[in-house]
């Protein structure tokens, strides 16, 4: 039962990713216009900033609409299909529950969200103005 169970979800999610993904792109929100110094600014704050996540998951879509609203170049790091990626997520987390995100502070220290809900509050909180 349980392999018929989880051929069904597949089934559904390659039958339902691309049109997820269709709708993403058709509902991009517009971004964020900043100064060149202040967009600068934020491009380089991104760079400590890293979101695991997998394309078609509806929350990763979600977190990535919010990303591209407040013109953040955040590197992605696709967990679904990349074991490099998703080993990492594993070791640091314990889980590879998507999305995540990845917070680098100055010190070295890392920091890690894995709620969709807490990572737009964060990145809003950080980057809104």
């Amino acid at each position: 039962m349980k392999p018929l169970i989880r051929l069904f979800f597949k089934t559904l999610r390659v039958l339902l990713g691309p049109l997820m993904l269709l709708k993403e792109r058709l509902t991009r929100p517009t971004a964020l216009q900043r100064s060149a110094e202040r967009q600068a600014e934020v491009d380089r704050q991104c760079q400590s900033l890293t979101l695991y996540q997998f394309r078609t998951c509806p929350f990763c879509i979600k977190v990535r609409q919010e990303m591209h609203r407040l013109a953040l170049p955040v590197e992605k790091q696709d967990a679904q299909h990349d074991a490099v990626a998703r080993g990492e997520l594993l070791q640091a987390t314990g889980a590879t529950k998507v999305p995540s995100l990845k917070i680098t502070a100055t010190d070295g220290s890392v920091r890690w969200l894995s709620d969709s809900g807490a990572i737009i509050a964060y990145l809003r909180e950080r980057f809104a103005t």
